[in-house]
């Protein structure tokens, strides 16, 4: 009777048997030995910084450019920031002796929703040579209570890794909504803040350097796995957040400086339509981020509101612009499809109208584009021009209602 030649399994008792010269395999042994080769793999990383190809600042923000409007400020903080983190990188692959260390610069980016904060980190993601993960702090709790603990994050990045603790130790964690983990009450004593300060707690030891030991498959629901120690020291943190209503906090505090003989001046030179451009650590404070967080992410910028000149080229202008994605769905279908320019300065208006910001721009097109999208395909056309009256048309058809509120 055949059976496997590792552990003796019959035939019947495996779902696959391979036959070999002289002997058998089962699935069960093939798997067991992947699992080995992967773990023998990790252990003998050939992650080698010093083979990276550096991109200067300017060079990074040129790409950035490509993909996204505006913004020049927070895309000068971040290709400065990834910049050094590579410097940080190969300074610690040479051997010699060096009495500077150089330390990392954990950055905060701040600005209303549908700005292009999490675009940014996408955008970036796609040029770097270290692994980079995208993580959503709103799904984060305290270790033992449902939801993810913060152990999860660097599981994440192992697994951009392909498990390569090595290069893992070098990746870059961009956590997303980051104002959702802010201190519910003024007062920590009141109730147990599982999902707010519980959390910017357990990030501390992260942010600022640690052995962690992460479990590879996430947490409390595989007890028995073993723990992978990684070192955070050398991971670059980038945070975002929308912090919705810390212009008030900006506002108190500007109006609390603004005192004495010069006080109407300074108040003439506040732009009051955009606070957002003179944040401080001390407004996080007031948010509800505890001091030691904001002390450990030592570089904040923001980022502007989205203008209707910055919206309209948005429309048309990055190389993964919404437009060029119509079109090329609709090429795909050999259909030849064009925008009236009216048209589309329709759509930015009705974006500024139900103030939606870049976010929005997508899902008035697809409003607009979901009738064409169902019936062309079949029916044959081979041309499409959307003009201002077929928009406004389907558009009409739709309950606006769903837009304002989404």
């Amino acid at each position: 009777m055949d059976k496997c030649s590792f552990c003796g399994r019959e035939k019947k008792d495996t779902n696959l048997l391979i036959a070999g010269i002289s002997g058998h395999i089962c699935d069960h042994c093939i798997d067991q030995a992947y699992n080995i080769i992967q773990e023998e793999t990790r252990s003998h990383s050939d992650f080698d910084v010093s083979q990276i190809q550096l991109l200067k600042p300017l060079e990074i923000k040129k790409f950035l450019d490509e993909y996204v409007i505006g913004q020049e400020q927070a895309k000068k903080f971040l290709s400065v920031a990834v910049y050094n983190h590579y410097k940080r990188l190969m300074q610690g692959s040479r051997r010699e002796e060096d009495d500077v260390e150089i330390e990392k610069s954990n950055i905060i980016l701040v600005g209303e929703t549908g700005t292009g904060k999490t675009l940014l980190a996408r955008t970036i993601a796609k040029m770097l040579h270290v692994p980079f993960t995208i993580v959503d702090a709103t799904v984060l709790t305290e270790a033992g209570y449902v939801g993810e603990d913060i152990e999860s994050l660097l599981t994440r990045l192992l697994q951009a890794a392909d498990y390569d603790v090595k290069a893992a130790e070098k990746g870059i964690i961009f956590i997303d909504e980051i104002d959702k983990i802010a201190r519910k009450s003024d007062n920590p004593s009141i109730t147990r803040d599982v999902s707010g300060e519980g959390v910017q707690q357990g990030l501390l030891k992260l942010l600022e350097g640690s052995v962690v030991n992460v479990p590879p498959q996430g947490g409390r629901k595989h007890p028995e796995q073993k723990m992978i120690p990684v070192n955070t020291k050398n991971i670059l943190f980038i945070c975002g957040g929308a912090f919705d209503g810390i212009e008030k906090k900006i506002g108190q505090r500007l109006n609390a400086q603004v005192v004495g003989y010069s006080a109407s001046k300074n108040r003439e030179a506040i732009d009051r339509g955009n606070l957002l451009q003179y944040i401080a650590p001390q407004d996080l404070k007031s948010f509800g981020m505890i001091p030691e967080i904001v002390g450990r992410l030592p570089v904040l910028t923001f980022l502007h509101p989205l203008d209707r000149v910055a919206l309209r080229n948005i429309l048309t202008d990055p190389r993964n612009a919404i437009v060029k994605q119509y079109i090329k769905l609709f090429n795909m279908d050999n259909i030849d499809l064009s925008f009236a320019e009216e048209t589309l300065d329709y759509i930015v208006d009705k974006a500024i109208e139900f103030k939606l910001g870049a976010r929005g721009l997508r899902s008035i097109c697809e409003a607009i584009m979901i009738d064409p999208m169902f019936e062309l395909p079949s029916n044959g056309e081979k041309k499409l021009h959307v003009d201002l009256n077929y928009a406004k048309q389907k558009l009409e058809n739709v309950d606006l209602k769903v837009l304002k509120a989404s």
